[in-house]
């Protein structure tokens, strides 16, 4: 008796591990999953300034001359595709790019005109994603899926359409697969 109590207790808690840890494994989601909805629409992840990588900052300049920078921008991207862009001079599918858009103040100061960041305005994000598994969503398309987010709403894209809402500025970058890779030195080798 004392036997089968034993193989019966044992029966049970193998069982017991069994369940946890396939809950466990349903439980857990994949980069893509805890950024793209069903619908297809991305949000901002949550810890990107501590997972991701830093690939680099861009500041346009003020619309008058001499007036400084109207923006500063700075680009992080998820884990990995720093190494795999300078193996392959390509962004791999599942790339996730996280720019932050701030406005400027613009400050004369001992060394001149000085513009720093000033307030977030919100995030420019990009997803390369090759198969577009979600063609009737209109921010997917050209091997991405793009979407604008105001400051304090990062779940909830204010982008309708990547064509008029988000394109036009990559353009002049599609032969880099729209992505202005010249101007991040951490792609380089």
């Amino acid at each position: 008796m004392k036997l089968i109590y034993q193989a019966a207790a044992t029966g049970l808690f193998v069982l017991s591990v069994g369940v946890v840890t396939t809950l466990t494994h349903a439980q857990e989601s994949t980069p893509e999953q805890e950024l793209i909805d069903a619908a297809g629409n991305i949000r901002i992840p949550t810890n990107y300034r501590e997972m991701y990588q830093y690939l680099g900052s861009w500041s346009p300049a003020a619309d008058k001359p001499g007036e400084g920078s109207k923006q500063a921008h700075n680009v992080y991207a998820s884990p990995g595709t720093i190494e795999a862009f300078r193996k392959s001079g390509k962004f791999p599918d599942g790339t996730v790019l996280v720019k932050e858009v701030f406005s400027t103040k613009n400050d004369q100061m001992t060394t001149g005109l000085v513009s720093h960041v000033d307030k977030l305005q919100g995030w420019f994000m990009m997803v390369k994603k090759t198969n577009n598994s979600h063609p009737e969503n209109k921010l997917w398309g050209d091997g991405w899926v793009w979407s604008w987010f105001d400051a304090g709403q990062p779940n909830k894209t204010t982008s309708k359409d990547y064509q008029t809402d988000c394109k036009g500025c990559h353009v002049p970058a599609q032969d880099t697969d729209w992505i202005y890779s010249s101007g991040y030195p951490a792609l380089k080798n």
